[in-house]
């Protein structure tokens, strides 16, 4: 063990904090993407200390989960119907010396005689509280360095704020630490007092051991105080230091809600500022929340109503924002987020996202790739240089490089048991309102029509069209309509007055129009014949006939860009 590393650390999480009036226990709420309790043991295992304990006791199940799930390595030490930290504590270092006992059994010499002095843990022994989130692992190491360099049975850690109502109090004579004095058996002098205890500690564990064994619950809350065994020291002519933070948010400790806000609101500055001066463009510190294991390159720009949560990465010169939240999403050096939110997805080098796209699991952009305006993507790859521009979800399916999806397309995974995947190939253009029914495969450089439901696999560079051919049944606004604002419009873009027309139109009654959508009655309905002939001739003038009939146009051929689709 090097003269800086600690025998053990004991972080302090059996309180119930009832302020915070919640079924959640306090430690496990979150600020910056990290449980208090989390902030709490990223701090410690800096340390590198030889053993970590966690002492837990309300909604003990939970928060050893939690603890155990974040660590491996943590020891979880219950603390039994005995209120207080000095309890807590006592109950730490008990099991603390059990592992210790434990493992110099497993590691004695084979054949060695039994008994000798017992093995029992020694060294310095850091407490902490598990709700002080800003508390890092510069400034333990800090406290423990003074401790271990002037030889202290306890060192404290202090500060000094100008409200410290609820806070215990350190106790000096003529400089020198004597003691502290909680908040409720304070005296009216003591409470004038601005220096106050963190609940952060460095001891000597053969002090902590005899002293915890002295300490009784006769104070005002029938507790077993930690702070007595500073008091204990001194009595007893050791060392007692206090090592003062001049910044308190550092040991700021939370109680309620409130304060649960004002910590998360500092962390996240303090967050932003580091990132910024690492080289990050932040347009709006105010609306803008990074956690703390988001992880962004140089030249990132983050505009305003930005959230990185989680493990979120951002490669160099990407764009984030504005309006944006991603959780664990990995974005590509010089990619662009707009108005977007994802989670466990991955958009390449150059890919454009958005605006208004929602990533779910397992969506994968290439690089130069574009997921466009209101497009859902879930469990699916995008290659690179694939467009889907917009109205589209992608569910379950690979599109190859190069392709361009059509608006308003879905593709259809799954049956109602199961889901089912979609493969699409590359530099295929498929059309708008696609349906792909899957599994289907629709092969390289291939084509779809608009309108078409892809049931069946479409062999490399073919074109698939589904649905007959249009037809169109002339005058039928002006016979089903009649004196409609529709039926007039069209009277006057035909010439004719749909008034007098209709008034003798037999076909009003009800009786279906001829499949050649001409009136079953034209002769005994002159007017309604003439107007046939002159809706024939107008759509002949909009129509030329020799156009080619739309199943068999090739998608793209009116000259439509394929990324305007």
């Amino acid at each position: 063990m090097s003269l800086t590393q600690p025998a053990a650390v004991v972080v302090l999480a059996a309180g119930e904090g009832t302020r915070m009036k919640s079924r959640t226990p306090k430690v496990l709420h979150e600020i910056g993407g990290r449980s208090l309790l989390g902030h709490a043991l990223h701090a410690a295992r800096a340390l590198e200390p030889a053993r970590l304990a966690v002492v837990v006791r309300h909604e003990r199940d939970a928060v050893a989960a939690h603890a155990t799930a974040l660590d491996d390595g943590v020891t979880i030490v219950d603390q039994d119907e005995i209120p207080g930290t000095g309890r807590a504590v006592q109950c730490a270092l008990t099991a603390l010396d059990a592992a210790v006992r434990g493992a110099a059994l497993v590691h004695a010499a084979p054949g060695s005689a039994p008994g000798g002095e017992v093995a029992a843990l020694h060294g310095p022994v850091v407490v902490m509280a598990g709700d002080t989130p800003l508390l890092d692992a510069g400034t333990l190491a800090e406290l423990l360095r003074a401790h271990t360099e002037d030889g202290n049975a306890v060192t404290v850690l202090t500060t000094t704020v100008t409200e410290p109502h609820g806070y215990g109090r350190i106790l000096r004579e003529g400089g020198a630490v004597v003691g502290v004095v909680e908040e409720r058996d304070a005296t009216t002098e003591q409470r004038q007092i601005r220096e106050i205890n963190t609940s952060t500690y460095v001891f000597d564990a053969a002090v902590l051991r005899d002293a915890l064994g002295s300490v009784d619950q006769d104070n005002d809350q029938g507790e077993v105080y930690l702070t007595d065994v500073v008091a204990l020291a001194h009595r007893q002519g050791l060392g007692v230091r206090a090592i003062s933070v001049d910044d308190s948010w550092l040991v700021e400790g939370v109680n309620d809600r409130v304060q649960l806000a004002a910590l998360g609101a500092e962390l996240n500055r303090r967050t932003l500022e580091q990132w910024m001066r690492d080289g990050v463009t932040v347009v709006d510190p105010g609306t803008a929340w990074v956690d703390v294991e988001v992880e962004l390159a140089r030249d990132v720009t983050l505009l305003p109503g930005t959230q990185l949560h989680g493990r979120t990465r951002v490669g160099e010169g990407a764009t984030i924002g504005p309006d944006t939240t991603l959780r664990d999403v990995v974005v590509g050096a010089g990619a662009t987020v707009v108005r977007t939110h994802g989670s466990d997805a991955e958009l390449e080098a150059g890919s454009t996202t958005g605006p208004f796209a929602y990533l779910r699991p397992g969506a994968h952009l290439g690089e130069q790739g574009k997921i466009g305006t209101f497009v859902e993507v879930k469990n699916a790859s995008i290659g690179a240089g694939a467009k889907v521009p917009h109205l589209t979800y992608v569910g379950d399916a690979d599109i190859g490089e190069g392709t361009n999806i059509g608006a308003s397309s879905v593709f259809v995974n799954y049956d109602g048991v199961a889901k089912h995947r979609t493969r699409i190939g590359a530099h295929a253009r498929t059309g708008s309102d696609n349906m792909f029914v899957a599994p289907v495969t629709v092969g390289d450089g291939a084509y779809t029509g608009a309108g078409t439901t892809i049931r069946e696999d479409v062999p490399p560079g073919a074109l698939a069209v589904s649905g007959g051919p249009q037809r169109n049944i002339d005058g039928w606004v002006l016979r089903r309509r009649p004196g409609s604002a529709a039926a007039e419009a069209a009277a006057r873009a035909l010439g004719g007055d749909a008034t007098n027309l209709d008034a003798t139109n037999p076909d009003a009654t009800g009786q279906p129009d001829s499949d050649s959508g001409a009136p079953a009655t034209a002769a005994a309905n002159p007017g309604a014949a003439a107007l046939s002939a002159q809706a024939r001739a107008e759509r002949a003038r909009a129509v030329p006939e020799s156009r080619t009939p739309r199943d068999h146009q090739v998608p793209g051929a009116t000259g439509e860009k394929d990324s305007d689709r």
